[in-house]
């Protein structure tokens, strides 16, 4: 049975994708059967996203499919270790779905009260709506380099009651150019940018490990 991640957001535009994309890329570059489900059908970014992938050929090759429903990508859920699911840009029923079917639910936000605001409600409708607390983890995307700043935004969260990942995505060129190449935010051409990224994928991974640790330990 895969590990369920489930990347959703309130609004568009926060790095939703950016990080399904380099959490599989770092879990199939360890060799793990990955997938990225792709539920935006409307753009369909993360799927657009492989094809530039396997044009330029870079390796690891991540699978991204696209799906109409969650319940679609979770049918495959016997064939993978992992799978991603890349929700919508815009809060939807689906969204609640696939907050409720996740081992671990990433909020990507931006820093201002206009991001802030909906992904904490977000979060709490989730809680309402019998998503664990402990299952949603916020993640600092499209930062400045305010050190103020960014501990604002994560009082902020921590004060509604939620965790945040450590690190934070900055907004540079060098990752859209990253993405342009069907790259992730780990494989840009500047190693103090793939260390920044990296740290945030880590404090993913880490939060995984523990689920598969829970997972074993239940099934003896």
């Amino acid at each position: 049975m895969a590990i369920l991640v489930g990347m959703v957001s309130q609004k568009g535009g926060v790095g939703k994708s950016t990080l399904a994309r380099l959490v599989a890329r770092e879990y199939a570059k360890a060799g793990w059967n990955v997938k990225i489900a792709d539920l935006d059908i409307s753009q369909g970014t993360s799927f657009s996203w492989q094809a530039r992938r396997l044009q330029y050929q870079v390796e690891p090759v991540v699978p991204v499919e696209r799906f109409g429903t969650v319940d679609q990508a979770l049918k495959l859920a016997d064939q993978y270790d992992l799978i991603i699911l890349d929700g919508p840009p815009h809060s939807t029923v689906g969204t609640l779905k696939i907050a409720q079917s996740s081992d671990l639910v990433v909020l990507p936000t931006g820093l201002s009260l206009d991001d802030l605001e909906p992904s904490v409600l977000l979060a709490h409708e989730f809680v309402k709506k019998s998503v664990p607390k402990a299952r949603i983890i916020f993640a600092l995307c499209r930062v400045g380099e305010s050190d103020t700043e960014i501990g604002e935004a994560k009082s902020y969260i921590e004060q509604a009651g939620y965790a945040v990942l450590k690190g934070a995505l900055p907004e540079k060129i060098a990752y859209r150019r990253a993405s342009d190449g069907g790259r992730t935010v780990t494989e840009t051409r500047f190693d103090s940018l793939n260390e920044r990224a990296d740290e945030l994928a880590q404090s993913i991974v880490n939060l995984l490990t523990k689920t598969q640790q829970t997972r074993k330990a239940a099934n003896g």
